[in-house]
Order: C-alpha cells, then structure tokens, then sequence
C-alpha cells in the first residue's frame, strides 16, 4: 500500500531525531490515513485511503 493520501498526496515526511546531545538519527512521520468509500469525480464508488486532515475539512463526499 502507498502511504499516501488520494486527495491531498500527503506522505510520509522524513527528518531528523534531535536529542540533547545533538546526535542526528533519521525518523519519518507517517500520514494519518484512514481506508474509507467515497465517491470519485465520475460518480463511482472507490475504497482509498484518505488522510483524516482531508476527511474533517469536507474535501471528500463519502458514499
């Protein structure tokens, strides 16, 4: 699975572990997706994983 939103394309975000010693690691912070039915642009009935960002702003009708 892409973890990745439908709508929005937000994804996993790389960067860096900064603790007090300023030793870098890398970590990633993972989208909130969330796997839900909607209804697509030509009125057919897809299951995708929208992010929950996109699901509370009302940029998804959800079948």
């Amino acid at each position: 699975m892409p973890r990745k939103c439908y709508i929005t394309g937000l994804g996993t975000v790389t960067g860096n572990n900064r603790p007090h010693s300023l030793v870098a690691t890398r970590r990633s912070w993972k989208a909130n997706l969330q796997k839900v039915r909607i209804v697509d642009t030509d009125g057919k009935v897809k299951r995708v994983y929208v992010s929950a960002k996109a699901l509370k702003s009302g940029l998804v009708q959800r079948a």
